[in-house]
């Protein structure tokens, strides 16, 4: 039987999880770092990150539903979390559709559900699931550690871009000022939640196992959106002679 790590072990095995497999890497996020997407392009990412994040409260709410009172820390993150995301000053998918719209696209395109891919449509629905069948812990490692602790380094790259590149304005890009400092937070609570209460190997193993699918999944959909959106552009312009 695998023996219980300590903390340190335990979260360079959760970080290790996520590296190699983070969304930094996808050829979407780079694209953007450098400044080679267009507007339409990042329209068509904010139309597919809604159907992502929008439910965010939702997936928490079910974790925190299902959350022992015995880890009432660990529900109060929760409860803080889903409050900061929807009514805790600017709804956070408020200021998604604002960049939305800057971008060119519109509220209705944004909220519609039929604007975005299949494997957009697969992370929301693996999110779900999580949330609502996996212990409440491997939840949270899944959802706030696996996924919700990349965002800042995600954004920290692409975000100067926004500004520096496309010339959007510090109210349009809001959003990910916001979750560069939010997530970061969100992130590391995350972190101590799990490194407290998956305190047997087979708990830990699972914490493990469930942030490196989760990398997965974020990687695939962010790769989806270069593979949908910006690929079929690329091929479409003709090359020199």
């Amino acid at each position: 039987m695998a023996a219980l790590l300590n903390q340190d072990e335990f979260r360079t095995a959760l970080e290790n999880a996520i590296k190699g497999k983070a969304a930094t890497g996808s050829p979407f996020s780079k694209a953007w770092a450098d400044g080679t997407l267009t507007r339409a392009q990042m329209a068509r990412w904010a139309e597919n990150h809604y159907k992502y994040v929008g439910p965010f409260a939702d997936y928490l709410g079910l974790i925190y539903g299902r959350m022992s009172n015995k880890f009432m820390e660990a529900k109060d993150f929760l409860l803080a979390n889903m409050y900061e995301e929807e009514i805790g000053g600017d709804r956070h998918t408020d200021l998604l559709i604002r960049f939305a719209e800057a971008c060119g696209t519109t509220r209705e395109r944004v909220l519609d559900d039929d604007t975005c891919n299949a494997t957009t449509r697969a992370l929301q629905a693996w999110c779900y699931a999580v949330a609502m069948r996996e212990d409440p812990i491997v939840a949270v490692a899944a959802l706030v550690v696996g996924l919700e602790s990349q965002v800042p380094s995600i954004y920290r790259k692409q975000t100067p871009t926004l500004r520096d590149k496309y010339g959007f304005s510090d109210h349009e890009v809001e959003f990910f000022d916001l979750h560069i400092v939010s997530d970061e937070i969100h992130g590391e609570r995350g972190y101590q939640i799990v490194l407290e209460h998956a305190n047997t190997p087979e708990m830990q193993r699972r914490c493990i196992r469930i942030c490196e699918i989760a990398a997965e999944m974020r990687l695939l959909y962010t790769n989806a959106l270069y593979r949908d959106y910006v690929e079929p552009e690329l091929a479409a312009v003709p090359r020199a002679a």
